[in-house]
């Protein structure tokens, strides 16, 4: 932009704000990777509700057998062995259960915490790159010129390059503050959830007949 001009001043800090340009550009292609990782977050909860949909079926199913022989056959020796396999789907489904609550609460958390943090970041190397964009643009003198009148040599060329190596080193150093709002590392379940699930389903083994 400006090269019809002929005018050394508005050539370079043309070049140079395309460089600020380009750079917000890259700050979009950032955010969309963030954006990525919080989808990538929320598809673990959908697979695992995936998982526990065969638990909640078998539970469902065996409860519809056993109403339906209550009401056909009361007496049936059958209802020992089903009421035994309910005992045990529940058990099961209580786990499933539990497991997505779990992984629920800690992929929301973690996919829009993903995304917050992305958005975050580009606003704020956005800022950066605006401020350092407007530098560029005081250094051009836009006063009228009156025809025949010779504008002065523009005298920023030097001033101009250390304005983006300027940005160049912001957006370098560029660090997220610190907040109150930080998400805490997840607490795994692994010990204490699957020590109470491992003790359940060892209930379950020592009331029911294998």
């Amino acid at each position: 932009m400006g090269e019809q001009t002929y005018d050394d001043g508005i050539s370079d800090i043309s070049d140079k704000v395309g460089v600020i340009l380009s750079e917000l550009g890259e700050q979009e292609e950032s955010y969309a990777h963030g954006l990525d990782e919080a989808r990538n977050a929320l598809k673990s909860i959908r697979n695992t509700e995936k998982s526990v949909q065969p638990s909640r079926d078998s539970k469902s199913k065996i409860a519809d057998e056993i109403q339906k022989l209550k009401f056909k056959e009361p007496q049936s020796p059958r209802l020992v062995v089903l009421e035994q396999e309910l005992v045990r789907a529940e058990a099961e489904n209580l786990v499933a259960e539990a497991q997505l609550s779990n992984v629920t609460r800690q992929k929301l958390k973690e996919a829009y915490n993903a995304e917050f943090l992305a958005t975050i970041e580009r606003a704020e190397k956005q800022l950066i790159l605006a401020k350092h964009g407007r530098r560029l643009l005081a250094l051009l003198d836009d006063a009228p010129m009156v025809p025949g009148d010779r504008r002065p040599v523009y005298p920023h060329g030097a001033q101009a390059r250390q304005i983006l190596n300027d940005a160049e080193d912001d957006l370098r150093d560029w660090r997220p503050e610190a907040d109150a709002y930080g998400t805490p590392e997840s607490r795994s379940p692994t010990n204490s959830f699957r020590g109470r699930i491992s003790q359940l389903m060892k209930q379950m083994r020592l009331i029911l007949p294998q």
